[in-house]
């Protein structure tokens, strides 16, 4: 595989899932964060769920104590951490997983352009803003794709591989080709609002809000609706609330503001509402429904 030594910029919650998935792929990983603390916290999350993969591979049969140990450290053993951005300079592959503001992504990759060797890929994590913008703001806009993984990032086995028009055919090849190394089914896409996933998932959940607004149903009815006869395991209502209210709200926020005449991405006055009074789902006890840690009351 082209790619060898990957790089990522933030250890939080999607950053350590991704370092984690590169490592235990092959890769030697340097991972990026502001602060010290920040970065230890980060570390801190692998080596839990290191340990946890271990102790179920045991489990089930799948390898010996020493073994799966073994596996662990030697996964553990490929992955540093830094607090400077020079450490990123001879990376073949950077992956941004930071704050999902696209002024803060354009300034990393502008600073990202100068600083890391020529052949480099960039690739952004992002779940909603355009990949031809953060390609220009690099000035390698040729060598630089989206490769958007999902939470919880060591068990979803997806990710989506982001070209623009103009993204090298070769980057692209080798950017898919990374993702299959760290055990994900590559999906490619071109650089469209929301991608695949969320182009679907996302409209889809609105417009059980607006049904919601309108009466049409109640929320326990929509969800049950759709568990019993789509056979989803979970229904839209609870999975906005799952998701996060406020990040639902950001989403659709930033399309309606890019594409304002795209019915599929107003905002429903019941998810302003609810956002407004910090109401925001699961992360806060209450949304939709009522949460206890991560099950409804």
């Amino acid at each position: 595989m082209a790619i060898q030594k990957v790089g990522v910029v933030g250890c939080g919650l999607m950053g350590h899932g991704i370092v984690q998935v590169a490592a235990q792929g092959g890769c030697t990983v340097v991972v990026l964060e502001a602060e010290q603390k920040f970065l230890d916290s980060g570390l801190g999350r692998i080596d839990k769920s290191l340990a946890k993969l271990a102790e179920k591979a045991v489990k089930d049969g799948k390898a010996t104590e020493e073994e799966a140990k073994a596996k662990a450290a030697a996964t553990r053993a490929r992955i540093s951490g830094t607090t400077s951005k020079q450490d990123l300079a001879d990376c073949d592959l950077v992956i941004e997983a930071i704050v999902e503001n696209l002024d803060a992504k354009k300034a990393l990759f502008k600073e990202l352009g100068a600083l890391c060797k020529p052949s480099t890929i960039f690739a952004s994590n992002t779940s909603s803003f355009p990949i031809g913008e953060m390609a220009i703001a690099s000035g390698r806009p040729a060598r630089f794709v989206g490769l958007h993984f999902f939470n919880p990032v060591q068990l979803m086995k997806l990710v989506e591989v982001v070209r623009t028009d103009i993204t090298d055919a070769q980057v692209f090849e080798d950017a898919k080709a990374f993702g299959a190394a760290c055990g994900k089914a590559p999906v490619a896409c071109k650089d469209t609002p929301g991608f695949v996933v969320n182009r679907l998932l996302v409209p889809y959940m609105t417009e059980a809000m607006r049904m919601l607004e309108r009466g049409d149903a109640s929320a326990q009815d929509i969800d049950t609706a759709m568990k019993l006869g789509c056979g989803y395991p979970m229904g839209p209502i609870e999975l906005t609330d799952y998701v996060g209210l406020d990040t639902t709200l950001f989403i659709v926020e930033g399309w309606t503001k890019r594409y304002p005449n795209e019915p599929a991405f107003q905002v429903p006055k019941i998810l302003r509402d609810l956002v407004a009074q910090k109401k925001l789902g699961r992360k806060t006890g209450e949304g939709f429904y009522k949460w206890e840690g991560d099950k409804r009351a």
